[in-house]
C-alpha cells in the first residue's frame, strides 16, 4: 500500500502523543510498513498478518527464507500467545524481560506458517524497554512483526530518523523520530533446545543464559 512518501513523525521519547500514536496504528492496520525505534536500534515494522509488508521487509534487507524474523511484543501474556515456553525457560524469560533481549521459541500455530525458521519452526520474540515502542503496541493490541534496519553494505544499523526518511522514502510508509535509541541491537538466544545458546551478542548482559 505504498502511498509514495513516508510519512515523518516526530514523538516525544518520554511522553508519546496519543494523536501520534493513533496515527501510526492506523497505518499498520492499512496494512503499512514503519521504522520506528526500540530500546536497541532502529526497527522495520509491520502487522503479523501483512504479507506485502513482510515481502517489503525481505526486499529491502535483502534477507532469505533462513533469517529469523522478531515478534516485538508488549508484555509477557501476549509474547506466550506466539512462543510455547517450558517452565525453566518461563522463569528465564520472565527474570529477562523487557529488555535487550530477542529468544528464540518455538511458534505456535498463532504464527503465520511463512514467518517461521523453515527447519526448526521457530520464530524470535522479545519485549523492548522504550516508552514509544510500548505504547505503539498498546494501541495496536497484538504484536509488530519486526526486523533490525540494517541495510545491506552498512555495518552499523540506522538511527537517525531523518537519514532514514531520506534513504527508505519511498519504501517504507512511516518514520518515526523519537530521539536517540542506541546502535546496539538485541542479545539473540536460542532457547529452543536443551541447553541457552546465546546467538549474537548485543545489548543484552549474556551472563545469565552461559
Amino acid at each position: 500500500m505504498l502511498s509514495g512518501m513516508a510519512k515523518y513523525l516526530d514523538l516525544h521519547p518520554d511522553d508519546p502523543q496519543p494523536r501520534l500514536i493513533a496515527q501510526v496504528v492506523h497505518l499498520l492496520r492499512e496494512d503499512g510498513l514503519i521504522a520506528y525505534p526500540t530500546d536497541s536500534c532502529y526497527a522495520l515494522g509491520c502487522r503479523v498478518g501483512n504479507r506485502d509488508g513482510l515481502e517489503r521487509i525481505r526486499a529491502i534487507r535483502k534477507l532469505d527464507d533462513k533469517h529469523h524474523f522478531t515478534l516485538v511484543c508488549q508484555n509477557f501474556a501476549q509474547l506466550g500467545q506466539y512462543v510455547q515456553i517450558s517452565n525453566a525457560v518461563f522463569r528465564l524469560v520472565k527474570a529477562n524481560t523487557p529488555g535487550g533481549y530477542t529468544f528464540i521459541l518455538p511458534a505456535t500455530r498463532e504464527v503465520p506458517r511463512q514467518l517461521w525458521h523453515p527447519k526448526k519452526r521457530t520464530i524470535g520474540v522479545r519485549i523492548p524497554r522504550h516508552t514509544v515502542t510500548q505504547a505503539l503496541l498498546a494501541e495496536l493490541g497484538e504484536p509488530l512483526l519486526s526486523s533490525t534496519l540494517l541495510l545491506t553494505g552498512d555495518d552499523e544499523p540506522m538511527t537517525e530518523g531523518w537519514e532514514i526518511k531520506e534513504r527508505l522514502d519511498h519504501q517504507v510508509d512511516a518514520v518515526i523520530d523519537a530521539g536517540d535509541c542506541g546502535t546496539v541491537p538485541t542479545t539473540v538466544v536460542d532457547l529452543s533446545s536443551e541447553q541457552p545458546q546465546v546467538v549474537r551478542y548485543g545489548a543484552g548482559d549474556p551472563t545469565p543464559f552461559e
